[in-house]
């Protein structure tokens, strides 16, 4: 009887909560009130975002940005030991590199250009990664930071100004919370989190410090694992980041405030890195996955194996977009501030494609299938056209029969069936071999006359 009674109580107040929520427009430090809140609508909408990992560990660019753990971690990768005893002396540090962090061939404008042409709607660059070195002059990270040490300069700043005031790119921020090696973190960790020396004392504040300063409409949050959403003062932060911050009725969030948070709550969700369920989910989420396929930080010795393709790249924009995702699809630069042309190749490549198809993935909504049974390199996507449905199937390969059955359209007298890029209608007929469903007639059309050369998209009208 106690215990009914008691969730009852409970019931009643999240309830509460929820009202006050709705009803006052603001938002308290609960999960219950925090994962209320609408997602700003331009977020969905814009489908592409670019992803920017980049801190000292880009100087010694070998293994992955995990280089300094791998190094000093337990327990230790030897492949990463042999590499600093062979090309270092012996008593190198970690922060030695710091100096050789040096970005002298930076050029934000350039960057901004590139991500332009990439076709991305928004930008999400690392303020913080689990080295601790900031790209900004925190004023909480001494000589630990790119303002005191290696680059001299602000490079968030730079980067936010650029995006601003080159393109119409939304600029966000990546921040991990916690630091491998950071003695205050390593101390309250010691303490079972009864301390909060290195959250309240350097984390958040450097947190709240990058939202006031750089005002970042994503907030892509990092690190969490390692401890509780209360040792971390998450709910408070977002509280304050969408009631009171600069950034309030249009900041975007992640999912990674503390432990069980991960696909649970906050914004919209990221659940694993390079997460691609393939099948529509119930709350918006977002799959961060990188060219160079082993590693988010720049990597010098990486085969081209090692590179996803366009051909993969159109396919997990495909899959992602039809199951309702976001992309951010993430860029190593090196140490002296390049973007390796390999990345630069891809990102332009990205660029063609949605200049022909991006009809087919910005503002459009999952259909009511996401894939096709039948055919199963066709996946669809949606978008209102007044009353009627517009229907999109990007089809990852060109059919060799030079017929395309597509199973779960129902065409009427009307319905008509054109290919993004080209000028022509295609033909299509009811499917002589089954009691549903649509065949396209496949055009054939000179190499040189093909709208792109990745994932081809049909656009189906008045189908009922």
């Amino acid at each position: 009887m106690a215990y009914s009674q008691n969730k009852a109580v409970a019931i009643t107040v999240c309830w509460l909560i929820l009202y006050l929520t709705i009803a006052e427009g603001k938002y308290y430090p609960t999960w219950e009130s925090l994962d209320a809140r609408p997602l700003p609508s331009w977020y969905d909408e814009a489908k592409i975002g670019i992803f920017i990992h980049w801190g000292v560990f880009s100087v010694p660019s070998y293994g992955s940005e995990w280089f300094w753990y791998a190094w000093k971690g337990n327990p230790p990768a030897q492949d990463v030991i042999e590499f600093m005893k062979q090309n270092y002396p012996p008593n190198f540090t970690y922060g030695d590199f710091a100096s050789m962090y040096t970005t002298e061939f930076f050029n934000p404008d350039q960057w901004a250009d590139l991500f332009n042409a990439s076709g991305a709607r928004y930008v999400v660059m690392t303020s913080k990664h689990h080295e601790g070195f900031t790209n900004w002059p925190s004023s909480h990270s001494f000589n630990w930071n790119s303002m005191a040490v290696g680059p001299k300069k602000d490079l968030v700043g730079m980067l936010a100004d650029s995006i601003r005031n080159r393109t119409n790119i939304r600029f966000g921020l990546y921040h991990s919370l916690f630091e491998w090696f950071n003695p205050l973190l390593l101390e309250d960790y010691a303490n079972s989190f009864t301390t909060d020396l290195f959250s309240s004392g350097k984390s958040m504040p450097e947190l709240y410090e990058i939202v006031n300063q750089y005002k970042p409409e994503i907030v892509w949050s990092d690190g969490d694992w390692y401890g509780p959403a209360e040792y971390w003062k998450s709910q408070e932060f977002l509280a304050w980041l969408y009631n009171d911050s600069p950034v309030k009725d249009t900041v975007v969030t992640n999912d990674r405030w503390g432990w069980g948070c991960t696909c649970h709550h906050g914004g919209y969700f990221t659940c694993s890195d390079r997460y691609n369920p393939g099948t529509l989910q119930t709350r918006k989420w977002e799959n961060a996955f990188t060219i160079d396929k082993y590693s988010w930080g720049y990597v010098r010795n990486s085969p081209l194996e090692n590179y996803l393709t366009m051909d993969n790249i159109t396919q997990i924009i495909a899959e992602t977009i039809s199951c309702g995702g976001n992309i951010l699809i993430n860029v190593g630069p090196t140490k002296d501030g390049m973007i390796d042309p390999i990345l630069e190749e891809r990102l332009r490549q990205m660029g063609d494609w949605l200049r022909v198809n991006g009809e087919a993935i910005y503002e459009t909504t999952p259909w009511v299938y996401q894939n096709d049974s039948y055919t199963p390199n066709v996946w669809y996507t949606s978008k209102k056209d007044g009353f009627r449905t517009k229907v999109y199937a990007i089809v990852l390969e060109w059919p060799e029969t030079l017929t395309l059955y597509l199973a779960y359209t129902t065409p009427t007298r009307a319905t008509t069936v054109t290919l993004l890029g080209y000028s022509s209608l295609i033909e299509w007929r009811l499917p002589a071999s089954h009691s549903s469903g649509i065949e396209l007639l496949m055009p054939v059309i000179p190499l040189n006359m093909m709208p792109c050369q990745w994932a081809w998209v049909f656009l189906l009208e008045n189908l009922l």
